[in-house]
């Protein structure tokens, strides 16, 4: 599987081997089977308020590429829609980056059908793809050094199943937030679990090969209808985890 993920022309995918170009919205496919039977969508970060458009050489969108690679390379089956949100704008601004997640998972259905999907996010894609997380499609969420305040809620997240992953060196992020979340998303009903990466910061440059094996393994796992019964995901949002793993 090869993903188009390098690269100004964010709009190029790949369908049966062929380029395909993609028409202007919030979804942005990077590869696309002929006959998927699930999707992986992918959520980059941003910041608090900005009005700037977002495009493919920012920083935090970079920061993606080797997570979306990794995904891909751990995928059974070439049978996996893999794509990412394209927001309309830099910030959360008041949940903006939200809309646009659920725009994509809008759009993933007109184009494709009913898919059940995987969402990965990173800082403010992390807090985007928590709080989108009870849209009928959504099977799981792995959600990377997110950003959650405490007031974020959790009660939409009953019976849905969430990873966090968050380096205790992270100076942008709160782990201890992630931390409160995944508590209060457990006593919503939540399927929850947290892993802390010694010395991972939030870029998620230090300890690379960590993250990047930590995300297949995950969001493999996300991908089935009924989850291993051993690896992270079942040890972490086991009954009865510690509030988190450490890796």
């Amino acid at each position: 599987m090869r993903v188009d993920s390098d690269g100004p022309d964010e709009t190029a995918y790949q369908q049966g081997g062929e380029a395909i170009q993609a028409p202007e919205g919030a979804l942005v496919v990077r590869y696309a089977p002929r006959a998927p039977r699930a999707a992986v969508l992918t959520l980059h970060g941003g910041r608090a308020n900005d009005v700037s458009a977002t495009r493919p050489w920012h920083l935090a969108a970079l920061r993606m590429r080797p997570i979306q690679r990794a995904v891909a390379a751990g995928l059974p089956q070439e049978d996996v829609l893999l794509a990412e949100v394209r927001y309309r704008q830099r910030g959360w601004n008041d949940g903006a980056a939200a809309d646009d997640a659920l725009r994509a998972l809008a759009e993933l259905r007109e184009r494709y059908g009913p898919l059940p999907v995987v969402l990965v996010g990173h800082s403010m894609g992390g807090r985007a793809a928590l709080r989108v997380a009870a849209h009928p499609a959504v099977r799981g969420v792995l959600a990377l050094a997110p950003w959650l305040p405490a007031s974020e809620p959790t009660v939409h997240l009953r019976g849905q199943r969430v990873v966090v992953v968050h380096g205790d060196a992270d100076r942008i992020t709160g782990a201890d937030d992630s931390v409160s979340f995944v508590l209060r998303a457990r006593t919503a009903g939540a399927h929850a679990g947290m892993v802390m990466l010694a010395g991972a910061e939030h870029a998620m440059l230090r300890r690379l090969a960590v993250w990047n094996r930590l995300c297949a393994e995950v969001v493999a796992d996300l991908l089935r209808e009924h989850p291993a019964e051993d690896g992270t995901l079942a040890e972490a949002t086991a009954p009865g985890a510690p509030a988190f793993l450490r890796r």
